[in-house]
């Protein structure tokens, strides 16, 4: 598990009023989805992993699957988006895996050694990585000559004074791609990633120092932390690329030289793969087809290589009916079913798949708003910067009517920035403005906000409070709930206006252009560890949604987050560090810079070809089909 908060879509089409659901009470709703949720279940299955040991498999098969829309790159520079970052990532591997039921963690591509001087007041993290890792080239049997060789003849060819030199097919993986990677690549402010923030750590003076890393040998490497922290695990975990590739690319063409090699026009079969995976052919708009890698590290019981699937084929498939089609003609293998899907699928006659449920997610979609002083001159940003418009708003989200209607009473409200596997949880603090009407009328009015005689809201300058509500147009979950709150909010006067925008035109919004007033988002990761979000919380990280980037604090509050974040980091008394903890959760649960949505059950449905063994579905791990194999005949 990484530091870095990942994207996750949500999001888009009108709802509709007539829903079966609007007919009941409460009472009557409550008592409905209780027993139907007692029968779905019935008809359904409950495989939480837990830890248990893989059956060894057998090799063979093909899995069909979806990807909503094209990469925009294979570099894993550029994976600044969840499509290109899943791609990009089944290629590579991260130093150490994290055990959410036994909450701890376990090597991966790398063995971890903490050491910590008392009397300096520092640490180190000494990582050792395996001896059996390489990047590996797919072999090409159609085209001659080496893969390396044809990527160097390729990629640099418009550089100036690049030697082109003929490599092995299988290079082995040492400490300098690591070391590279995190000075060269994170640690590079030009680059703009998201590991950059994990680098630095404010010292007790408030001055900053950097994580260094330093070479011991070349399997071994050392983290040196300035200062002693609670979860030193947490970030310095990582992933990297080649340093034979990237570091040629960044020396004869600087960070645009980074950003240009592996782009989508290129042959794929000359990405080298550390993974599971290699990428073996690409057609926009159509497919993607992966082949098992057998230089992997991870072997079964017995010593065959995972995976067991020989092939992947990703075809590209944004409708969402559509996917829904091929996955009921058995031309897909899996199937994440949305509300409107589970009562057909889960009571269809002679299915040929299975279906897995699982607990309510840990994490939630959120409902944010622009305090960026960019927009300084619009009225929405008055509006915005204030906190009770942010608690008003949340007074105004009907979440039980979101249940009833979109997730068919299948879904509870996050109300917690903490979800309760975090160490530092508290059930007590939770957001409080919840839906009431008058309390949100009362908030508003608190600040100048007051309906007219004609019942349009009205801010203090006699400005109409009408703003827009950024979605991703690839979910139809999304726009159901954004078409409720504009109806709830078109009752007490407030116009929103719904913009349905590409999924990547939002993301450029947010971290580039800044131009939206609020938004539907959600990042990957659920603040399993307290100190999650090194990019996000702080008011200098590129993903501090609201206002990033900030130079020093915007406001008080944030100057506070600022320090408890801070102090979180190095409190290793559990007693402290709840009191640091409870007080970052307060504060924010107070200032709803993230409003949450909602967390519902989930359901996926697996093909039958494919022995169940080795699969499991539950709301840590999502679906577990890393040794999944296909049944005998």
């Amino acid at each position: 598990m990484k530091q870095v908060l990942i994207f996750l879509t949500i999001i888009s089409a009108l709802f509709i009023s007539c829903n079966k659901y609007d007919e009941l009470s409460l009472e009557e709703l409550e008592s409905f989805t209780v027993e139907g949720l007692a029968e779905l279940l019935a008809k359904t299955e409950s495989k939480p992993w837990r830890s248990e040991d893989f059956v060894p498999g057998r090799l063979g098969g093909t899995w069909h699957s979806i990807l909503r829309e094209d990469p925009k790159s294979f570099n894993a520079v550029a994976a600044n988006d969840g499509t290109t970052a899943g791609i990009v990532r089944s290629m590579l591997d991260y130093l150490i895996d994290y055990d959410y039921n036994k909450r701890e963690w376990k090597p991966r591509i790398a063995s971890p050694e903490i050491l910590i001087d008392e009397n300096k007041g520092t640490m180190q993290v000494v990582y050792t990585l395996r001896d059996d890792l390489y990047w590996s080239y797919y072999h090409d049997t159609e085209k001659k000559g080496n893969p390396v060789s044809r990527f160097f003849k390729w990629v640099f060819s418009g550089f100036k004074n690049t030697e082109i030199t003929q490599q092995k097919e299988k290079i082995k993986v040492t400490s300098d791609d690591v070391i590279f990677w995190y000075d060269e690549i994170d640690g590079d402010p030009e680059v703009q990633s998201s590991g950059y923030y994990q680098q630095f750590l404010t010292m007790p003076d408030g001055s900053e120092a950097r994580v260094t890393i330093s070479k011991i040998d070349d399997l071994t490497f050392s983290f040196n932390f300035p200062r002693i922290i609670a979860d030193p695990l947490i970030s310095t975990n990582m992933d990297f690329g080649p340093k034979h590739i990237y570091e040629i690319a960044k020396r004869d063409g600087g960070v645009d030289g980074l950003r240009s090699i592996f782009n989508v026009s290129v042959d794929p079969k000359i990405i080298p793969s550390m993974g599971k995976w290699f990428l073996v052919e690409y057609n926009p708009g159509q497919r993607l087809v992966f082949k098992r890698n057998p230089d992997y590290w991870e072997k079964d019981i017995d010593g065959t290589t995972v995976p067991y699937i020989e092939e992947e084929i990703m075809r590209i498939i944004p409708e969402e009916n559509t996917q829904l089609l091929l996955f009921k003609k058995g031309d897909t293998d899996s199937y994440l079913l949305r509300p409107e899907d589970i009562n057909t699928l889960v009571n269809a006659q002679d299915k040929n798949y299975t279906i897995f449920n699982s607990e309510g997610s840990l994490g939630a979609a959120f409902w944010s708003f622009n305090q960026n002083p960019i927009n300084n001159e619009k009225p929405q940003y008055d509006w915005f910067i204030k906190k009770e418009f942010r608690q008003a708003m949340s007074s105004l989200l009907n979440r039980d009517r979101i249940n009833a209607q979109v997730y068919r009473g299948l879904a509870q409200p996050k109300l917690s920035i903490f979800p309760e596997p975090n160490p530092y949880y508290n059930p007590s603090i939770t957001n409080k403005y919840l839906y009431n009407t008058e309390r949100a009328l009362s908030l508003l009015s608190s600040i100048g906000i007051n309906r007219d005689a004609s019942g349009v809201m009205r801010d203090w300058l006699n400005r109409p409070v009408e703003f827009d509500l950024s979605i991703a147009s690839d979910s139809s979950v999304s726009n159901d709930i954004a078409s409720i709150l504009m109806d709830e909010l078109s009752n007490i006067g407030i116009k929103l206006n719904i913009r349905v925008v590409d999924f990547q035109k939002q993301v450029e919004m947010m971290v580039n252009t800044f131009d939206w007033d609020s938004m539907f988002m959600g990042f990957s990761g659920s603040n399993i560890f307290p100190s999650q979000g090194s990019n996000t919380w702080p008011s200098s990280g590129n993903f501090h949604l609201w206002y990033p980037n900030q130079p020093t604090p915007a406001t008080d509050w944030e100057a506070r987050i600022d320090y408890l974040y801070n102090e979180g980091q190095f409190t290793i008394d559990k007693v402290k560090a709840q009191a640091i903890w409870d007080e970052f959760q307060s504060i924010l649960m107070e200032e709803l810079p993230l409003i949450h949505l909602m967390r519902s059950r989930r359901f996926w449905a697996i093909n039958n070809r494919w022995d169940l063994s080795n699969v499991y579905f539950d709301n840590m791990n999502s679906y577990v089909t890393s040794h999944i194999f296909i049944q005998e005949n």
